[in-house]
C-alpha cells in the first residue's frame, strides 16, 4: 500500500481525528509546526504516541536554522542561518588558521550533525533541509536562508549540512527545486514566475542538484512558474519532475511537494484548484509525497477530503506511484537515536556544538 499524503495536526496533543487521520493507510507523514511545541517531554511524548499508532510514519518538520527553526527553547541550539556558513566561506583567514572555506565546511557539517541529533532525541525522523536556493538577492522568502550566490558553493555546504544529518542517522531534502530563489515573488501568499530558459535555469539555479545527485534523499520542488519551460509550476510538472530530475539528473530519492496550501499551489493555468486537484497534480506529475500544511485547524476539513479525495483518485487508477512507497520508507532515519540526556554527554555531539556560533 502506497502512504503518500503527509499531513499536520493543530495542537500538543492528538485529538481522537490525528488518531483516526494518522492510522489511514495514507498517510504517511505528520509535519510538525512551532505550534506542536511546549516543551521537550511534551514533544517527545507527543513523537512516541504517534509512533504507537504507526510505528512507519515519518515525522517531519521544517528546521533548518535561523528564521526557520521550529523548536528553540529547553536545551535546542540555536542555529544560524545558512547564510552564516557562506559567509564563513568567504571570511579571511590567518596564515595561523585554517581557510574560510575549510571553516565553512567543517560548520556546515557540525550543523547538521546538532540538528539532526536534537531532533532525533525527541522522536522527530527528518527535517526539510538543506536550502539549495541561490542568494539572488530579490526573494525576500529566500534571503538568509540561503547558503550563497554561487553555485559551487551551495553545492559544497550543502554537502555538508547533508554528511551531518547523515551522521546523526538523518536523511535529508534539497529545496526548492530548480530553484526559487531568482523570482521575487514568495509562493507562500503570490504565484512566483521566472522567464528564464531550461538551459540557463540547469546552469546556475540547479546546477546544485547536478551535482548533489548522488548525495540528496529527497528533493522538494518549488511552487514557481518557469514560463519557457512549463506553463505548469514545477512541482506539477512532469517536464521538470520525469524529463530533468529524475532522466537528466539522474535522481532516484523521494520527490516531496511543498505545502499544497501555499498560494503558489492553489492556481493552475489561472483558475483556482482544490487541495484535493493539487495533490493529484503533484502525484500525477511525478511527485512521492503530498504535503499539506496548516488544515488540521479548525474543523481540518480540508485534511479528511484530501485523504477521501486521494483514494479515490488510487482506486479508480487515475494515479499511480509504483516507486513511492519505497522511496518514503528510506526517509526513516538510521540507527538508534540518543536520549536526551545522553547526548549531552556525547563527545562528537559537544565538539559539534563548539563549532556553532552562541546565540
Amino acid at each position: 500500500m502506497t502512504s503518500p499524503l503527509i499531513i499536520d495536526i493543530a495542537g500538543t496533543e492528538l485529538t481522537p481525528d490525528d488518531r483516526r487521520r494518522i492510522a489511514h493507510p495514507l498517510v504517511g507523514g505528520l509535519i510538525y509546526f512551532a505550534r506542536n511545541w511546549h516543551d521537550r517531554a511534551q514533544i517527545t511524548a507527543l513523537s512516541a504516541e504517534i509512533k504507537s499508532i504507526r510505528p512507519d510514519l515519518l515525522i517531519c518538520i521544517d528546521h533548518e536554522g535561523g528564521r526557520v527553526q521550529r523548536f528553540r527553547a529547553d536545551g535546542f541550539t540555536h542555529l544560524p542561518a545558512m547564510r552564516y556558513f557562506g559567509d564563513l566561506w568567504s571570511s579571511d583567514a590567518s596564515d595561523a588558521q585554517p581557510t574560510g572555506a575549510t571553516r565553512a565546511m567543517d560548520a556546515a557539517c557540525a550543523a547538521g550533525h546538532v540538528l539532526a541529533s536534537e531532533l532525533r532525541a525527541c522522536g522527530i525522523d527528518f527535517s526539510f533541509t538543506p536550502v539549495l536556493d541561490l542568494h539572488h538577492g530579490a526573494s525576500s522568502v529566500i534571503g538568509d536562508r540561503s547558503f550563497s550566490r554561487d553555485p559551487r558553493i551551495v553545492a559544497a555546504l550543502a554537502r555538508c549540512v547533508a554528511h551531518g544529518l547523515l551522521r546523526a542517522g538523518m536523511q535529508h531534502c534539497g529545496k526548492h527545486f530548480p530553484g526559487h530563489g531568482y523570482a521575487q515573488a514568495d509562493s507562500h501568499i503570490g504565484h512566483p514566475s521566472d522567464d528564464r530558459p531550461l538551459e540557463a535555469i540547469l546552469a546556475d539555479d540547479a546546477s546544485p542538484y547536478a551535482g548533489l545527485s548522488a548525495t540528496l534523499t529527497a528533493v522538494m520542488p518549488a511552487h514557481v512558474v518557469y514560463t519557457q519551460v512549463d506553463d505548469l509550476p514545477a512541482g506539477f510538472s512532469r517536464r521538470w519532475l520525469q524529463d530533468v530530475l529524475r532522466q537528466r539528473l539522474g535522481f532516484d530519492g523521494a520527490i516531496v511537494s511543498d505545502d499544497l496550501s501555499m498560494e503558489g499551489a492553489r492556481r493552475v493555468h489561472g483558475k483556482a484548484v482544490s487541495h484535493v486537484a493539487a495533490a493529484l497534480l503533484a502525484l500525477q506529475a511525478g511527485c512521492d509525497l503530498a504535503l499539506l500544511c496548516n488544515q488540521s485547524l479548525g474543523d481540518g476539513r480540508a485534511v479528511d477530503a484530501l485523504i477521501d479525495g486521494v483514494g479515490e483518485a488510487y482506486a479508480a487508477g487515475a494515479v499511480s506511484t509504483p516507486d513511492a512507497e519505497r522511496r518514503r520508507l528510506a526517509l526513516l532515519p538510521r540507527g538508534e537515536a540518543s536520549r536526551w540526556e545522553a547526548l549531552q554527554a556525547d563527545p562528537a555531539y559537544r565538539h559539534a556544538r563548539s563549532l556553532l556560533p552562541t546565540a
